[in-house]
């Protein structure tokens, strides 16, 4: 029995020996295409995105767009090398027409998530190396991606904030502007000298070179709550200087009110013990 079935066999590869180098070829061809796609898009990409920086475009648009167009070439890839392998491929488009529209109803999370990067890309709210606020998420953005775009946290955590949830939420971007206003409260004793505590607040603003002189600062009354008169001061700085700022001002203006006597004060409580 083996002896027929080899003898077939040999018989089947002698009739059809034009017909297995065609299909070796086409094979060979298609994986060759494939290869050649795959260096063509890597290299097409690489060169679009050199020739991006060069030109000072912003990290997230150099990213998205390398994405984008390296995709769409090795989708260009397949459908060639489907194509010499005699796969058919206008039923083969309409197939995927047919499925992508399946998988598109499916997946319109997803699709979403495409149309926010792009309109991300488009209108920029946010750039690489901005601090922001989206989703309920702060940190350093990294890259915009097709469909997330990639934070850094304060403590150095990476979060990848899905695109749609950041354009249908609220964007604070906390980097974008060249100055920003910082807004502190402080309570002193309603037994203290109220001149002498804003006497005390405006030489320690004059006296740090990173406050603005303009617009002008605030020092003011701004409640007087059962416990304590609450002044609010309110200098203007550049971004980058305004967690120095910020937490500098707490400590001087501590260390200055007890030089100077002023009370701030604190909850207390009394007891009182029955005779």
């Amino acid at each position: 029995m083996e002896p027929e079935i080899l003898t077939d066999a040999t018989h089947w590869l002698s009739n059809n020996q034009a017909l297995i180098i065609e299909y070796s070829v086409n094979i060979a061809a298609a994986l060759l295409t494939l290869l050649l796609g795959w260096f063509a898009a890597s290299l097409v990409t690489g060169g679009l995105v050199r020739l991006m920086k060069s030109r000072n475009l912003d990290v997230t648009i150099t990213d998205f767009v390398g994405h984008l167009v390296k995709y769409a070439i090795l989708a260009f890839v397949v459908i060639a090398a489907l194509s010499r392998i005699g796969v058919q491929t206008a039923s083969f488009v309409a197939v995927i027409g047919a499925a992508g529209l399946a998988v598109g109803l499916a997946l319109q999370g997803s699709l979403s998530n495409f149309a926010a990067g792009v309109l991300l890309i488009l209108f920029r709210p946010l750039k690489a190396g901005e601090f922001v606020e989206v989703a309920g998420t702060a940190g350093v953005v990294q890259t915009v991606q097709i469909f997330t775009t990639v934070l850094t946290s304060g403590d150095n955590k990476m979060v990848v904030v899905p695109n749609g949830a950041i354009l249908n939420g609220t964007i604070t971007n906390y980097s974008r502007m060249e100055t920003r206003r910082v807004d502190m409260t402080f309570g002193i004793a309603y037994g203290a000298d109220l001149q002498q505590a804003k006497a005390v607040l405006e030489r320690l603003l004059a006296a740090d070179e990173r406050i603005l002189k303009e617009p002008a600062w605030t020092i003011a009354v701004a409640a007087l709550n059962s416990s304590s008169v609450d002044l609010v001061v309110r200098p203007w700085v550049k971004t980058a200087d305004y967690w120095g700022v910020f937490f500098d001002l707490q400590e001087r203006v501590k260390l200055a009110f007890d030089e100077a006597g002023i009370e701030i004060p604190f909850p207390q409580m009394k007891v009182h013990q029955a005779q």
